[in-house]
């Protein structure tokens, strides 16, 4: 179905309805995403498609059109206040935080273009409406090779479940559970009471801050490793960022919380491959680097304080060293440990006669040598300073030490656990603003159900396990467990592949192959919204409704609110909840789906409404957030007792969100570890086995590198990276450049959240996902600005067309993370930019995914011209 139920290209039609959106922004109604639809009214013709009629926008005045809060689901961290204006069961428009007067101290939860943009998803014309099927599939004969090339046809809810259920019930009975791997927490629940069935960890988003922190004592309760938050950061003097771009990543208030340190008169310096967009509105000072070099820095800067230091020009904060941290020298190393294992000694060179100079450094990252002294000399103790890293530089291979290298620079200058001084992770929903949560939801009731299975596959090994019938097994889900176990070679043999959570064929490492393992299993299904990566090699799709096809729930953005979605529309043509589906497999899987899900979604939602806790203006006590009356429980058709809490239910989702009122000085302030570096002995790590931070972890070492995938020493010494600086050359000593020449990373994106939205056409057309070279790279090899540019790397290639810029270090490409597969079979090329094609099956560390340090060449594509993303077809398939 073309757009508005006719074939106008969206350019053409933008055009045909101009003079109507200039008369709604006269009217003082537009300014939210681009007003393209006007008012859409919802009909059926013959075949059941939606068809949208264009009025006057003025009848959106009608004073039966209301507001309803919206769910912003998308997981970009900023989840922020996102209203829709529905008339006759229709979205009309969009509207973000209006609750109370913007400012400073008391900001609004405006949400961007990414979450104003949902209309135009929620009823986009490539919505999954119906059940689907592979025309060439059949139980009998599967013809696996066609997935991802076939055609679809429309099948009944009936003949779905029914096929979904036989190819369960088969797998199970020929192969046993664990041949059924699944990703989604509603699925697994029902797979759980069907006996359980294969699953999967990763280190995702976090990369080494998954798992080294904790062991090492540098992590902050439910905070994570964290910094004091934004009322405090204006304290500071100079703020170092690293990988930190929250204006293209974590939207919303995290780069204005930035922006009023900067007011406040603090200085900021960037260390990173690429100055970003946040980095431009700071001003800062760029200083670049290559990616996956961080630790190689932080030692350099690291040998400057050691050798710089004296009474007349004190750098360490020595009392910090001695009282709060254990092995940075041969006089605090652990009882029973070998003296000259000590931190400062690696430095120095005394044992392995390699110190780790500014000079040496530099060749390893980039960073001159002058300027590797002068970062020493911008964060010495009597500066205010914070030092503020992102997940970023984590997700690289042999990094597993980077966040005891961060926490070592930070103990050596004391910028930790003071005000104006932080050291540690400021990114995603955290990002600009650490501390427990002011104002959080309650739990949903639903009893735990115990796995049947304990098979679980990290993310690097996912897809050759599945071709080869190995891996390695640590422990189910070890990075969110704190521990790895010994690593163990395990036989698997996967026959149904299950999508109903997370864009795993598109978003975790090796995607080519993945693509051979969903060709080679028996049965692959998806819940699906639109014709994903994942869903397009499947054989059975079952669609998705959304978030705002659903009773409601709670979203959270930042320490200080929540936000508290409710139903705006009712569910698309044939399309239904996680839930639902599970229930109805249950009962052709005999099972009660009772044992599933005991009571229904708008139960779960009231107990999260009935449990939710606001902290008392004491900054210390929880107590309940919302009034619940006799009348609301009656009302709702729930279960439930009254209570008296902070606001009415009814004007709570009126309003949308609750947000506790911040005011400098409060009793809401947080300075990340401060009762530990006022007292040690009273208030020891918990997470730490000495109680102190450690510089030296044998437990780091032990954990991780007895998970097996490779070693990782107890003091953060710099080992060489796979696909790192190191292998873009044939010859490093003679910096001979090999096959591979460059670095590619992977930044997100302004048009998606990882890879949600990019489907968008409204998104397409603002940002064209270009890939970014650096223009004397690029002019070396007779690329201009807008060609296209073939990537290549071991393991796949994508196309992309060019962007040159000044503001990527040389022997970089910027890759943006998220866009969708768009494969060339005949010549095995993705015409659509996915990273993760780049990308191969490497597991080290912690079962590290290295996705943001990539080798691969680069050359002008002279094939096909490849057409711009905002002018490709939709993927129609009903």
């Amino acid at each position: 179905m073309a757009l508005l139920g006719t074939n106008l290209k969206r350019r053409d039609f933008l055009k045909s309805t101009a003079l109507t959106t200039a008369a709604v922004a006269t009217a003082g109604l537009a300014g939210c995403a681009p007003q393209d639809e006007g008012l859409s009214r919802t009909g059926s013709n013959a075949e059941g498609m939606t068809a949208h009629v264009v009025e006057s926008d003025l009848a959106v005045l009608d004073a039966s059109a209301k507001w309803v809060t919206a769910a912003c689901w998308h997981n970009c961290g900023g989840r922020c206040l996102n209203k829709a204006l529905v008339k006759d069961g229709v979205v009309v428009r969009q509207k973000t935080d209006d609750n109370h007067e913007d400012s400073a101290d008391y900001p609004q939860q405006r949400a961007c273009v990414r979450g104003r943009a949902q209309r135009r998803q929620i009823y986009g014309e490539d919505r999954i409406k119906y059940p689907m099927k592979r025309k060439s599939w059949s139980p009998d004969n599967p013809n696996k090779e066609l997935r991802g090339k076939d055609e679809w046809e429309r099948i009944s809810w009936e003949e779905a479940l029914d096929y979904v259920a036989a190819e369960l019930s088969k797998a199970k009975e020929q192969y046993g559970n664990s041949s059924i791997f699944a990703e989604g927490t509603e699925i697994g629940r029902l797979l759980n009471v069907f006996g359980g069935y294969t699953s999967r960890w990763g280190t995702g988003s976090l990369g080494t801050w998954s798992l080294t922190p904790h062991l090492i004592g540098f992590d902050d309760g439910d905070t994570g490793t964290a910094v004091n938050d934004r009322m405090d950061m204006r304290n500071c003097e100079t703020i170092i960022l690293s990988g930190v771009n929250p204006a293209w990543s974590s939207a919303g208030n995290p780069a204005y919380n930035y922006l009023q340190a900067k007011n406040a008169g603090a200085k900021f310096i960037a260390i990173d491959p690429y100055y970003n967009d946040s980095y431009a509105l700071l001003d800062a000072e760029w200083i670049p680097c290559y990616p996956s070099q961080d630790v190689a820095i932080w030692l350099g800067v690291a040998y400057t304080l050691i050798t710089e230091d004296s009474e007349s020009n004190p750098m360490i904060d020595w009392d910090f060293l001695d009282r709060c941290t254990i092995g940075f020298d041969a006089d605090h190393m652990p009882e029973g440990e070998d003296p000259k294992g000590n931190f400062k000694d690696y430095v120095l060179g005394t044992y392995d006669g390699v110190p780790k100079t500014p000079e040496w450094a530099s060749e390893r990252c980039g960073v001159s040598p002058e300027n590797l002294r002068r970062i020493a000399q911008e964060i010495v103790p009597s500066k205010k300073v914070a030092i503020l890293t992102a997940w970023a530089a984590g997700r690289t291979h042999a990094a597993d030490n980077l966040p005891q290298m961060i926490m070592t620079i930070g103990s050596m200058t004391g910028h930790i656990g003071k005000s104006g001084h932080m050291c540690g992770i400021s990114c995603h929903n955290k990002a600009s603003n650490h501390g427990p949560a002011m104002v959080k939801a309650g739990k949903d009731g639903l009893p735990a159900i115990d796995p049947g299975v304990t098979d679980c596959i990290n993310d690097t090994e996912l897809w050759t396990a599945i071709l080869e019938g190995s891996y390695n097994f640590t422990g189910t889900a070890p990075n969110k467990n704190k521990t790895g176990g010994p690593g163990e070679i395990r036989p698997i043999d996967i026959h149904v592949i299950y999508h109903a959570g997370r864009a795993l064929l598109q978003t975790r490492d090796a995607m080519a192959k993945g693509i051979e393992a969903h060709r080679k299993v028996d049965f692959a299904v998806a819940h699906a919204q639109f014709l994903t990566t994942s869903a397009k090699y499947c054989d059975i799709i079952l669609p998705l409704d959304t978030y705002w096809e659903r009773p409601g729930g709670f979203l959270t953005g930042n320490r200080e609110m929540v936000i508290v979605y409710s139903k705006i529309i009712d569910p698309q043509f044939e399309c239904h909840s996680d839930q639902w589906i599970a229930c109805e497999l249950a009962k052709r899987l005999s099972i009660d789906p009772a044992e599933v899900y005991p009571f229904d979604e708008q139960q779960q939602f009231f107990n999260q409404l009935a449990g939710a806790e606001v902290l008392d203006a004491d900054g210390k006590t929880y107590k309940p957030l919302v009034t619940i009356t006799e009348e609301d429980i009656a009302a709702w058709g729930v279960e439930g007792e009254p209570q008296t809490g902070e606001i009415g239910l009814s004007e709570l989702l009126d309003l949308g969100c609750y947000q506790v009122e911040r005011k400098p000085g409060d009793n809401y302030g947080y300075i990340a570890y401060e009762d530990f570096v006022k007292d040690p002995e009273a208030n020891p790590r918990e997470e730490s086995p000495s109680g102190k931070f450690e510089i030296f972890s044998r437990n780091l070492s032990d954990t991780i590198t007895n998970m097996g995938y490779s070693a990782v020493p107890p003091i953060p010494e710099y080992i060489e990276p796979v696909e790192g600086l190191e292998e873009t050359y044939a010859d490093f000593a003679a910096k001979t450049k090999g096959e591979y020449p460059y670095q590619v990373f992977n930044p997100h994106y302004l048009r998606r959240s990882h890879t949600v939205l990019d489907n968008n056409p409204w998104l397409r057309e603002a940002w064209p996902n270009p890939v970014y070279l650096n223009a004397a790279d690029a002019a070396e090899k007779g690329i201009a600005e807008g060609d296209s540019v073939l990537l290549t790397s071991q393991h796949g290639k994508t196309l992309r067309k060019a962007s040159l810029t000044q503001r990527l270090m040389p022997g970089v490409i910027a890759l943006p993370h998220g866009s969708w597969l768009d494969m060339d079979e005949e010549t095995g090329v993705d015409r659509g930019g996915a990273d993760n094609m780049l990308c191969g099956p490497v597991g080290m560390g912690a079962g590290i995914s290295g996705w943001n340090s990539v080798i691969a060449n680069m050359e002008k594509w002279t094939g096909d011209e490849l057409v711009d993303d905002a002018d490709k077809d939709l993927r129609v398939i009903c």
